[in-house]
């Protein structure tokens, strides 16, 4: 080495060991204990082997007046890949102050954000932090960048993602409901302010558990999409949502190699799973798993709005949205939350380019006076708005009912940029029925219900009646429709109107 170099080298050396210090000895030991990883072991976790580059490992290594220097401000950041992909990503090193945002800190975090759109990559946070650091008050910048609106900005344009994985408040905890697909670590906790703020403001005792654990947040408020038992499994479940999604919203989703699961097959076992009854329930899972490519489904926000099932999955080895009526729930009566659900589901895969394959067999839209006073009707019409501005590839699938507003929020809109509308015989459409069902094909026929997939084929309402064991190839068929479309490279999707 040069002259005078040493010194110099050394000096960087020894800074990086602060860094990777992290928070100590005492609080890493803490912070690993059960099944937990810290910071750095989440990122490494995360990425493909050895790829993780850092960025702002220096942030917070100046002593600054009062403020002592912090190992890379709280958060480790950089960029690595993902099956090969590059991506972003920032962890928060609860290690380190309690993972709290210093004003270095934030700087990162818009950086992060700032790379991401300028790169085209997707962005990965993993959040564990008490929010803003209270330190800041003793230090002065000109100006903080804010992350939160770059954020909102972002979205649409790349894949957003993170997990939840220990205590999360204040402008983590802000950061979790922007994002595309969030998971969460069982025994974690996201709230706006923890529950000393809240006894101190409302006088309310609560425990961490009741005011935002896991529970809360994937089947009450469902700001968060799926749960993981530990910090393992919640990364493993981010590699396997974004292996579905392209890097970003100017490239089509990635397609597998076609193997014997992607091969066209006849179901000669979906009748078996499918009661023609429509009186008689069943789930819809069973469809799903005989319909797409062997094991492929990812169900997203299982636990909320169960009346609407949402999933990722592949056909024919390419990646899909699955929309799919759940007659085991309330008759596959579209409520509420599974409106909603599937109304952000929907605007994720048209965001980036997924073909969407709607499953129906629904009652319609709940009737009385809780769903009313629920808002029913504006949660339907935000599902409908979300269908009715799709732009990539449609495919239509009526199993047994698409009654009332129902049909219209499972995209069965007569030439509304549909690739195929198919329906399986006996399939029955229109007003939802006053009455009971009759059961037998026999009765069927004689009160005309049965006319309902035949009378809607015959005005092209429906491109084709299939039996239901030439359902996947009828749908594998349509896609193929869509090749060049899904050649061309596509922009990203502009919005336009109000939500509902």
């Amino acid at each position: 080495m040069g002259e005078g170099w040493d010194p110099l080298v050394d000096d960087l050396r020894a800074r990086r060991d602060r860094v990777s210090a992290m928070g100590g000895t005492e609080n890493l030991e803490r912070q690993r204990a059960g099944r937990r990883l810290d910071a750095r072991a989440r990122v490494d976790a995360l990425l493909d082997p050895g790829t993780f580059v850092e960025l702002g490992a220096l942030v917070g290594s100046v002593h600054r007046g009062v403020i002592e220097p912090v190992p890379a401000d709280g958060l480790v950041a950089g960029h690595g890949l993902v099956d090969g992909r590059p991506v972003l990503v920032g962890a928060e090193d609860f290690s380190v102050l309690g993972g709290t945002i210093g004003l270095g800190t934030a700087e990162k975090r818009r950086r992060l954000v700032d790379l991401s759109e300028q790169e085209r990559v997707p962005l990965v946070l993993l959040l564990e932090s008490a929010g803003e650091r209270g330190q800041n008050q003793f230090e002065r910048r000109a100006r903080t960048p804010g992350d939160l609106q770059a954020l909102a900005r972002l979205s649409g344009s790349v894949p957003l993602v993170g997990a939840v994985m220990g205590a999360v408040a204040g402008h983590s905890a802000l950061t979790a409901p922007l994002l595309d697909f969030v998971v969460m670590v069982e025994g974690a906790a996201l709230f706006a302010s923890g529950p000393p703020a809240v006894l101190e403001a409302t006088g309310q005792e609560v425990d961490r558990e009741e005011l935002g654990g896991t529970a809360i947040h994937t089947t009450v408020s469902a700001v968060v999409h799926n749960a993981a038992p530990d910090d393992r499994a919640a990364l493993v479940l981010l590699r396997h949502y974004l292996s579905y999604l392209p890097t970003n919203a100017w490239e089509h989703p990635p397609a597998t190699p076609a193997g014997p699961d992607a091969d066209p097959r006849r179901l000669d076992a979906l009748a078996g799973v499918l009661p023609a009854d429509a009186r008689q329930p069943y789930d819809v899972h069973a469809v799903l798993d005989l319909v797409v490519d062997t094991g492929s489904v990812l169900e997203v926000q299982p636990a909320f709005g169960r009346a609407v099932v949402t999933a990722l999955a592949r056909l024919g080895g390419e990646a899909v949205a699955i929309v799919a009526n759940q007659p085991a729930i309330a008759g596959g009566a579209i409520d509420a939350d599974a409106a909603d659900k599937a109304a952000h589901f929907l605007e994720v895969a048209d965001a980036f380019h997924l073909p969407v394959v709607f499953l129906a067999d629904t009652a319609g839209i709940p009737a009385g006076t809780a769903a009313d006073r629920d808002g029913i009707l504006r949660h339907a019409a935000r599902m409908f708005a979300a269908q009715a501005a799709i732009s990539s590839p449609k495919l239509h699938v009526t199993l047994r009912r698409a009654y009332g507003f129902g049909g219209a929020l499972m995209a069965l809109q007569p030439f509304d940029a549909q690739t195929v509308a198919l329906a399986l015989p006996g399939a029955r459409l229109g007003p939802v029925p006053g009455g009971g069902d009759p059961g037998d094909s026999a009765a069927l026929l004689e009160h005309g219900e049965l006319g309902g997939a035949y009378a809607a084929a015959d005005t092209m309402r429906y491109d084709e009646v299939v039996e239901p064991a030439e359902l996947r190839d009828a749908l594998l068929a349509a896609l193929r429709l869509t090749a060049a479309r899904r050649r061309s490279q596509p922009q990203p999707v502009v919005r336009r109107g109000i939500r509902p």
